[in-house]
């Protein structure tokens, strides 16, 4: 599913949340950093709800809190028709030794691009080094 589909670039899905360009670090097309000034940039704006994900066991078929912070963003988002933005961490390192899921989800629910996530989002990749 995760390769068959095309990714929005990142600025027009910044532009629909009115972030503004110059707080976005990006980091190729289709993923970016935001730098903190845009709490400044968005100080006026009405604050909106928080939901942390912090703990779960996960299912037999690895769905844990990865899958459930997407899952709650997709439905949030699609009920109240309102922008809603999920915050991941890296992945763990299950996946470059084979033990776990990626956490970027399955089925037809996955987060793109797939690859570069489980790799570590930002070219970090220190999973790889660490298993050397």
């Amino acid at each position: 599913v995760a390769q068959s589909c095309t990714p929005v670039h990142i600025m027009e899905v910044a532009k629909k949340l009115g972030v503004k360009e110059e707080t976005v670090d990006l980091y190729g097309k289709h993923k970016a950093k935001l730098d903190l000034s845009i709490l400044e940039s968005m100080k006026e704006r009405k604050l909106g709800k928080y939901v942390c994900v912090t703990g779960i066991t996960p299912t037999p078929l690895g769905e844990g809190k990865s899958t459930t912070t997407v899952g709650l963003c997709q439905a949030l988002g699609a009920y109240l028709k309102k922008p809603t933005i999920g915050c991941l961490r890296q992945p763990s390192q299950g996946p470059t030794f084979g033990i776990k899921g990626g956490a970027a989800g399955g089925g037809y629910s996955q987060v793109v691009p797939m690859d570069d996530f489980n790799l570590h989002l930002t070219g970090d990749i220190h999973a790889i080094t660490a298993a050397n």
